[in-house]
């Protein structure tokens, strides 16, 4: 046990700023809102324990929670793949030794760290009105484009669209990826006449795929967590027609609108289990798929 601890050391001193911040900031909140998921709490009079009620009416008497979860599984399925895969097709592009590499880095990672914002999530709104950018560039061809934000059809998809446009983070992880992945190894396959598709699918997603499990997992979880686009997008209401009521947007009206922060404490707590759910079934069938170097037959 001395000998694990001792060989383990370093790493525990690098995470003692986590731990602090995790048991002095985190946990008592964490507990807090386990606590008030049990109770019916407005913030005005004490919590009243109900039990198992807020799940009980979750579950079988709340129309909008179930939207909630339609909107933002679909949603799910629909942006991580996309983004995953732009992410990818970007990086390699990138990788092919340009002399301006950190520059082009820096101009597909800008979109990242500014697509969370409210400017971008209001302009973006503006883009796909009816009498909005997109549809103004569509009519110079002759196509009359539909009010994307309001029609209940198109609205997730702007919502899609723009998580695309984020894909700057899994970006620039695939193309680290791409750059330990031995040369030779294409090197031999061009010798021997492989196509391009064939060294992709043979070569280079075999060994990607411990990076895109990693982005995997996380780029799932942060569309899961998705919020302020879709806040802003439908003025917090979810509309038109709950198409945009994702489920942090329905949680956060639950609490801050409606006031009931005990429901919205079992909302949270639900959308916790779905996301180890979801990460418990990625780590489960990635030993089907994802291999390491250091794996042994």
């Amino acid at each position: 046990m001395r000998r694990f601890i001792a060989r383990n050391a370093p790493g525990y001193v690098f995470l003692l700023p986590w731990f602090i911040g995790f048991f002095l900031l985190a946990l008592g909140p964490i507990l807090a809102s386990l606590y008030l998921s049990f109770t019916r709490y407005d913030m005005v009079a004490d919590p009243r324990w109900v039990g198992l009620d807020n799940f009980e009416y979750m579950f079988t008497r709340d129309r909008r929670f179930w939207k909630a979860l339609e909107v933002t599984f679909t949603f799910v399925a629909l942006s991580v793949p996309a983004r995953l895969a732009m992410a990818l097709g970007v990086a390699m592009l990138l990788d092919k030794g340009l002399r301006t590499i950190g520059l082009y880095r820096a101009i597909f990672y800008l979109p990242s760290l500014l697509g969370a914002s409210i400017a971008i999530a209001i302009l973006w709104r503006q883009l796909f009105t009816a009498d909005g950018v997109v549809n103004q560039v569509l009519a110079v061809v002759g196509i009359q484009g539909p009010g994307w934000i309001t029609d209940p059809e198109t609205s997730l998809y702007t919502l899609v669209a723009l998580a695309m446009w984020q894909f700057g983070s899994p970006m620039l992880i695939f193309l680290a990826g791409l750059r330990g992945i031995p040369r030779d190894l294409y090197e031999a396959a061009e010798i021997d006449g492989t196509p391009r598709w064939r060294r992709f699918t043979r070569i280079t997603l075999p060994l990607l795929a411990p990076v895109i499990f990693f982005n995997l997992v996380l780029q799932t979880i942060e569309a899961f967590k998705t919020f302020s686009s879709a806040f802003i997008i439908s003025n917090g209401t979810g509309a038109p027609a709950d198409s945009l009521l994702f489920y942090t947007v329905y949680l956060f009206n639950e609490a801050f609108k409606f006031f009931r922060m005990g429901y919205a404490s079992a909302l949270a707590w639900v959308l916790l289990v779905i996301i180890a759910v979801f990460t418990a079934i990625a780590f489960f069938t990635s030993k089907y798929w994802v291999h390491y170097e250091n794996d042994r037959d």
